[in-house]
This record gives structure tokens, C-alpha cells and sequence, in this order.
């Protein structure tokens, strides 16, 4: 995991059966617990996550390194630059 995108994650958010926006809130909180650089992985099922991670990307300037679907699954991976 994280290979694609050269950074593993430090911290994997599971995030399944969750609805919006409490995925992006507990990812707000847990990316303010690792360092600049570092990567956080989270799953999701809501199917809003995918534009809520775009616009989180915009909001907070963090990078998304990986957005994809796995079957029901989302998974993402951003990287904490700030």
C-alpha cells in the first residue's frame, strides 16, 4: 500500500459505513497528529467521499495521493503538507 504513490501511510482511517462529513472530520483531526510529509490512508463507503476529499484537498491545501475505488470500498491517501 502507498507504493503508487511512494509514501506509505502512517495511520490507516477506517472510515467504512460511515457517513458524510464524519470521515473528513476524524481525517481533520488525525492529520493534525502526524508530521509534515507523513500520509494518512482512509476507507470509505459513502460514495460522497470522493468529491468531499476533493473538495478537503482544495480547502486545506493537503495532497491526495491516491483516490480510488476497491469494489464498495474508497480508499485515499493524502499527505499531510502544512
Amino acid at each position: 500500500m502507498g507504493a503508487e504513490s511512494g509514501v506509505t501511510p502512517v495511520q490507516v482511517l477506517d472510515c467504512k459505513g460511515l457517513l458524510c462529513p464524519v470521515p473528513i472530520i476524524r481525517l481533520s483531526k488525525a492529520i493534525k497528529a502526524i508530521s509534515v510529509g507523513q500520509a494518512i490512508e482512509m476507507l470509505a463507503t459513502d460514495p460522497g467521499s470522493m468529491p468531499d476529499m476533493e473538495a478537503y484537498q482544495k480547502q486545506t491545501g493537503h495532497t491526495l495521493l491516491v483516490s480510488e475505488k476497491q469494489g464498495d470500498v474508497f480508499r485515499f491517501v493524502v499527505q499531510r503538507t502544512k
